[in-house]
């Protein structure tokens, strides 16, 4: 399990990557929901609460992904980049199956990221709508 620029964390950290299917609709509630999710992670991410963002990921992740790994993976990887300078919204997209993962409702988010340490990155995150009914983070992907 890797998580550094261009590298894969696993298929599952990276249920964030777009895939080939086919979009479905989705209601601009649920996408807002799954944007506002993504944001609230990346705000622990930034922060360097790694264990809040496993906390507050996706079951099907967390069934996956153990909550140490997660930590030191985004510890190694975030910490070389230094401090958030800016995050804007690139594209969001609605799947209903994405691989390695169960079908079900996603939404593939990208954001245009500036830190200290690293000027131009692309952070994908993938919310899905979780077995409570809330959107939760099931991939994250920085390159």
């Amino acid at each position: 399990m890797k998580l550094r620029t261009g590298t894969n964390l696993s298929s599952l950290l990276f249920v964030g990557l777009l895939a080939l299917c086919g979009p479905t609709s989705a209601s601009e509630a649920d996408e807002n929901a799954a944007v506002a999710a993504s944001r609230q992670w990346l705000s622990s991410a930034d922060e360097g609460q790694y264990g809040q963002c496993w906390d507050n990921s996706a079951s099907f992740f967390k069934k996956n992904v153990k909550k140490k790994d997660l930590e030191a993976k985004l510890k190694a990887t975030r910490g070389q980049f230094g401090d958030l300078v800016s995050r804007k919204l690139k594209v969001k997209q609605f799947k209903t199956a994405m691989p390695g993962a169960p079908d079900g409702k996603y939404v593939v988010i990208q954001y245009e990221t500036s830190f200290a340490h690293k000027q131009k990155a692309v952070e994908t995150v993938t919310p899905m709508l979780d077995k409570d009914g809330e959107w939760k983070v099931s991939g994250y992907y920085i390159n």
